[in-house]
């Protein structure tokens, strides 16, 4: 029975890779390979020898010895256990993504726009640069890199040089996001899941990462694309429709970044302090758009016919839910393999097999290749289900430096492949850059950042 899992679980991983090829939005493999796995699991429950309790980060003593029943329950509760896990990073996702399209409704993002009053290529693409590796900090890289494309869009006429810049976008984004513990999904993922803290993943990751991406574009600022001045553009018609945009932009940017603090002083869960940010950020749009308050779900037809003009509204019209419901049934697949202790028993495998390079991280003694082949892996697979499996494949500490190595790993080392990241994914929607023109100029640009980054955590820990 567990090779026939192991066995949906690739192919789904497959369909998932090769989405473009086969037209299948990635969500839709996820969703089924989750639901199979567990019902799988739940049918052949008895004819498991061991069982791994999450909560514990160990094997259940005597599983294969329990009844039925015991069995069962005991899957009722581990599948209740990753659920709340993964509805915890969901829904903090939900509110920080409802945040961003608030800010977008009042057209916050256009007075980042009204700061570029430079021409010139190289100059311009040090502030998009610079402003993709803050912002993903704070908003995420795929919503900074959306929101950097559409301003590039109106300031760079050339689609033939936009494409240079959203390039070095994706690579600035990536590495934002890494230091940042709502910077990144596989970010967020390891410090709600308790493996880094804020502090510490400061310390660790902001040298390396803030290397990972001035190193590219200082090689790329003397390259031919980036020689000479920008095309001017008539912008009148871009000056923001509200006035109320640079209020919404800090207020709500405030909001997404007083939430590591809020978790520091009431030591509750993110997301609780995403939804207290989302419901003040919701007061004021709701006072500034003119329009009543419209939380509640009631249902009427003055409700109805005010939700078409409530900025709360439409902004929740507009979240991805299709990456809301893949990050769900990834998770939760993952989340089979690691209960019947295949993740547990292939770490082990990794650890023996693998040669050892460099310094030993603490604790089991992991590879620091191991983590580098994750990031190199993430270019080409989802950089999501690869942490999550690393989540049950090692029990290192809260902080060990294991788990901010993989931080890194993975959030940078996407950049490496067009379709290795999600800020990746989109620019390459947003702007139809073709795979191999990326390959050919950007890649190596991403490569060399990655691994002068890598050897710079590989200093920095030493001095932690």
């Amino acid at each position: 029975m567990e090779t026939i899992i192991i066995l949906v679980f690739v192919l789904g991983y497959l369909a998932i890779t090769v989405e473009h090829s086969i037209k299948i939005d990635k969500l839709i493999p996820a969703l089924v390979m989750m639901a199979i796995s567990w019902a799988l699991i739940s049918l052949g429950i008895d004819s498991f020898a061991e069982w791994f309790d999450s909560a514990n980060h160990g094997l259940v003593d005597g599983f294969s010895a329990l009844g039925h029943e015991s069995k069962m329950h005991i899957m009722e509760e581990t599948l209740l256990h990753h659920l709340g896990k993964t509805a915890e990073i969901l829904v903090f996702l939900l509110g920080a993504m409802t945040i961003v399209e608030i800010i977008d409704y009042f057209d916050g993002f256009s007075t980042i726009k009204s700061f570029i009053k430079t021409k010139s290529k190289r100059k311009v693409l040090w502030i998009f640069a610079i402003l993709a590796f803050i912002l993903s900090a704070i908003i995420d890289n795929l919503t900074a890199t959306i929101v950097l494309i559409s301003i590039l869009q109106k300031i760079v006429k050339d689609r033939d040089v936009r494409i240079w810049y959203a390039g070095l976008i994706i690579i600035a984004a990536n590495a934002g996001g890494a230091w940042s513990p709502i910077g990144d999904v596989t970010t967020t993922m390891l410090w709600i899941g308790k493996k880094v803290t804020t502090g510490h993943l400061f310390a660790y990751l902001f040298i390396p990462s803030l290397l990972c991406m001035l190193v590219p574009t200082f090689i790329a600022s003397y390259l031919p694309a980036f020689k000479g001045d920008l095309e001017k553009v008539d912008d009148d018609k871009d000056k923001p429709k509200s006035k109320f945009s640079s209020t919404m932009l800090y207020l709500g940017l405030g909001g997404i970044v007083s939430v590591p603090v809020f978790k520091t002083v009431t030591h509750l869960p993110p997301y609780v302090g995403m939804m207290l940010a989302l419901g003040v950020v919701a007061i004021f749009a709701e006072i500034y758009s003119n329009s009543k308050f419209a939380l509640s779900g009631v249902e009427s037809e003055e409700h109805s016919a005010h939700a078409n003009h409530s900025p709360v509204h439409h902004s929740l019209s507009k979240i991805e839910l299709p990456s809301i419901l893949f990050f769900l049934g990834i998770l939760m697949a993952v989340a089979a393999l690691e209960s019947l202790g295949i993740l547990f028993g292939f770490a082990g495998t990794l650890q023996e097999v693998m040669p050892m390079l460099g310094t030993e991280l603490h604790g089991e003694g992991v590879s620091d290749l191991v983590v580098i082949l994750l990031g190199v892996g993430s270019a080409v697979i989802d950089n999501v289900p690869l942490v999550a499996a690393s989540l049950g494949m090692f029990t290192e500490p809260i902080d060990n430096e294991l788990w901010h190595f993989i931080a890194y790993s993975a959030g940078t080392g996407g950049s490496m492949l067009i379709i290795g990241s999600a800020a990746g994914v989109v620019a390459m929607g947003m702007e139809k850059i073709d795979f191999f023109w990326y390959i050919k100029k950007i890649s190596w640009l991403a490569l060399v950042g990655f691994l002068v980054g890598t050897v710079a955590f590989m200093f920095t820990r030493t001095l932690l």
